[in-house]
C-alpha cells in the first residue's frame, strides 16, 4: 500500500507546484489531482482535462511537475453530478468525466473518481431529489423513475465510454445526497452497469450514517477501486437529540451531530491498522489517499498528522505466507 494526498483543498490557497512540494516533503508518495466537477467551485482545478490533451507542451509541464517530485497520480477526481436536473450542470460534469478518462490513459493513470449523481423528481425538476425513505408512496414512485430512467442508463453509458478508452476504472465516491451512499446501493449500480464501476471507499462518509467501515470493506471486496482517508468525529450529545442528519454549516462544529476529522482524530490508530488488514483481505493494496477536511486544523497541520498517522498503518511490504507454509517450503 501507499500513502496519498488528495490535492484539491490546496488549490484556493498555494499554486500547484508548491502544493506537490508540501506533499512530497510528507513522505506520501501518491496525489490524486481534482479534474472537474464540483472540485472546480474550490478555485481553478489544477488539472484542467482537456487543456492538457490539447496542448502536449502543458501536458510534458503537468508531468514533469509530479514526477520531478517523486509523486505518482493515484486518480483523476472530478466529483460532479451528471445526472443534475439542471442540464447544464449535467452537460459540464459529464464532459469533466469523459475528459478525465481520456487524460487518465493518457497519462496510464488507471482511476477516475467521482459521484454517483442525483436526478431530479422527474424531466420538468431543477433541483436533485434525494429520496430516504418509502413513504408517502410518492418517494418510491419517484425512486423507480431515477434509477429505471437515469441511472442506469446513464452508468451503463459511461462504462462502455470507459471500456472504449483504456479499461479506465470508474470510482464512485458512496455520499448521502446522491444515489450511491451505501454499499447496497454500491453493489446495485454496480451490478447494473458494469465492472468498470466500482467504488472510492471513503470510511468518513460511513460513519455519519452508522455504518461501520470494516463491515463495509468486507461486502464490497473486489469493488473498491480507491480509498480515500478521511475521518469523522460523532458528536454523542448533539446525536442523542437531533440524530446523524444534519444541515447545519460545517463551519458550525460545537452544534453539528458530526464534523470531519483528519486521519485518528475521530478513531484511534486501531480502527486505521483494521481498515488496511480488511481492505489487502478483499485483495486492495492501493493507495489510501488523505482528504484534508478537518475544520479544526490548519491544512499544513493537519495535511501533516494525517499522512504521519497513514504512514505508520499502512501495510507497505508484499502480503507474506502464513508460517506454516513458509517452514514446509524449507524443508
Amino acid at each position: 500500500m501507499q500513502v496519498g494526498v488528495f490535492s484539491f483543498v490546496f488549490q484556493p490557497l498555494i499554486p500547484f507546484e508548491k502544493a506537490l512540494d508540501w506533499i512530497a516533503e510528507t513522505g506520501a508518495t501518491m496525489v490524486e489531482i481534482g479534474s472537474g466537477g464540483y472540485v472546480a467551485e474550490n478555485g481553478k482545478p489544477y488539472c484542467v482535462p482537456r487543456e492538457l490533451l490539447d496542448s502536449p507542451a502543458k501536458l510534458k509541464k503537468f508531468r514533469k511537475a509530479i514526477e520531478s517530485r517523486k509523486l505518482s497520480i493515484s486518480a483523476l477526481s472530478c466529483h460532479g453530478n451528471p445526472l443534475h436536473p439542471n442540464k447544464e450542470i449535467a452537460a459540464l460534469h459529464d464532459q469533466d468525466i469523459r475528459d478525465s478518462i481520456l487524460l487518465a490513459r493518457e497519462l496510464g493513470v488507471k482511476t477516475v473518481v467521482t459521484f454517483s449523481g442525483c436526478p431530479g423528481d422527474s424531466d420538468n425538476a431543477r433541483y436533485p431529489n434525494w429520496v430516504t425513505c418509502p413513504w408517502p408512496t410518492d418517494f418510491g414512485k419517484i425512486l423507480e423513475w431515477q434509477w429505471n430512467e437515469k441511472v442506469i442508463p446513464y452508468w451503463r453509458a459511461m462504462n462502455e465510454y470507459a471500456s472504449q478508452n483504456g479499461n479506465t476504472q470508474i470510482a464512485l465516491e458512496p455520499h448521502p445526497g446522491f444515489v450511491m451512499y451505501n454499499c447496497e446501493t454500491a453493489l446495485k449500480l454496480r451490478d447494473a452497469a458494469g465492472e468498470l464501476i466500482g467504488v472510492n471507499f471513503d470510511p468518513s462518509h460511513l460513519f455519519w450514517q452508522q455504518i461501520d467501515p470494516i463491515a463495509a470493506v468486507r461486502k464490497l471486496g473486489s469493488a473498491i477501486f480507491h480509498v480515500h482517508a478521511k475521518d469523522t468525529s460523532i458528536d454523542a450529545q448533539n446525536t442523542s437529540v437531533n440524530g446523524v442528519l444534519d444541515t447545519k454549516p460545517y463551519s458550525d462544529e460545537a452544534n453539528r451531530s458530526w464534523i470531519f476529522r483528519t486521519v485518528g482524530y475521530g478513531h484511534d490508530l486501531k480502527f486505521w491498522r483494521d481498515l488496511v488488514s480488511n481492505l489487502r483481505l478483499v485483495g486492495y493494496d492501493g493507495v489510501l489517499s488523505m482528504e484534508h477536511e478537518d475544520s479544526l486544523m490548519s491544512l499544513r497541520e493537519g495535511l501533516l498528522k494525517g499522512v504521519a498517522a497513514l504512514r505508520e498503518v499502512i501495510l507497505s511490504d508484499p502480503k507474506g505466507q502464513p508460517w506454516f507454509e513458509t517452514a514446509k517450503s524449507r524443508k
